[in-house]
C-alpha cells in the first residue's frame, strides 16, 4: 500500500502562544468542501455513535465549528453561543461541532451544556475531518479552532483558522457568511 505524506504547515496557529503544526489541506474559500467520516455524539444507537459525513448535510448551508476539546472554557463557550444562534436559521442551514472528543464525553458535554441545536461530531477515530480540512494539530492530535461555511453546493464561502487556540473565533462574521447565503 503506497504512503501518502500530509501536508505540514507551520506558522498558522500557537497553543498558548506556542507555535504548532497543521497537518492536512490548506483550504481556500472557492474550494469544494471535502468529505469527511465523523462520529455523531448525540445519536447513540445502542450505545454505538452513528457515522457521519458531510455528504449527509448536501444541500444545506453549512456551519462547521472546530474546537480542540469541549471539556475547556473557550470551546464550552462557543458550542454554548451556536446553540443558541442555530435557532434563529431555517432548517436548510445545519450548524456541526466537531472535536476530538470521544463520542461519550461529547455526550455528556451536550447533555450536562444544554446543546440540542448544534449537532456535536467526534474526529477522534481516524481524524478524517481535521486531516481533510487542515486543522489537524500534530503536536497534540487535537483540531485547531476554526470555522467553515459552507453553501449548499458545498462550496467552502467563508473560512476561519484561529491564530490562537485559546481566543475566540469571529462568530458575527462567521454567522453573517452564513446570513449572506439565505
Amino acid at each position: 500500500m503506497e504512503e501518502r505524506k500530509v501536508q505540514e504547515r507551520k506558522g498558522v496557529v500557537t497553543v498558548r502562544g506556542k507555535p504548532a503544526t497543521l497537518l492536512g489541506a490548506d483550504l481556500k474559500v472557492g474550494d469544494k468542501a471535502p468529505d469527511f467520516k465523523a462520529l455523531s455524539c448525540i445519536t447513540l444507537i445502542d450505545q454505538e455513535p452513528k457515522e457521519v459525513s458531510m455528504k449527509d448535510f448536501t444541500g444545506k448551508t453549512v456551519l462547521i465549528s472546530a474546537t480542540p476539546s469541549l471539556d475547556t472554557p473557550v470551546c464550552d463557550l462557543q458550542v454554548r453561543r451556536l446553540n443558541q444562534e442555530a435557532v434563529t436559521f431555517p432548517q436548510n442551514v445545519a450548524m456541526i461541532n466537531i472535536s476530538m472528543d470521544l463520542p461519550f464525553a461529547a455526550k455528556r458535554f451536550c447533555a450536562t451544556a444544554g446543546i440540542e441545536n448544534v449537532e456535536v461530531l467526534s474526529d477522534h477515530r481516524d481524524a478524517s475531518f481535521g486531516l481533510a480540512y487542515g486543522v489537524l494539530i500534530k503536536e497534540l492530535r487535537l483540531l485547531a479552532r476554526s470555522i467553515f461555511v459552507i453553501d449548499q453546493k458545498g462550496i467552502i464561502r467563508y473560512k476561519e483558522i484561529v491564530p490562537d487556540t485559546t481566543k475566540h473565533p469571529d462568530y458575527d462574521r462567521a454567522l453573517e457568511a452564513v446570513r449572506s447565503m439565505l
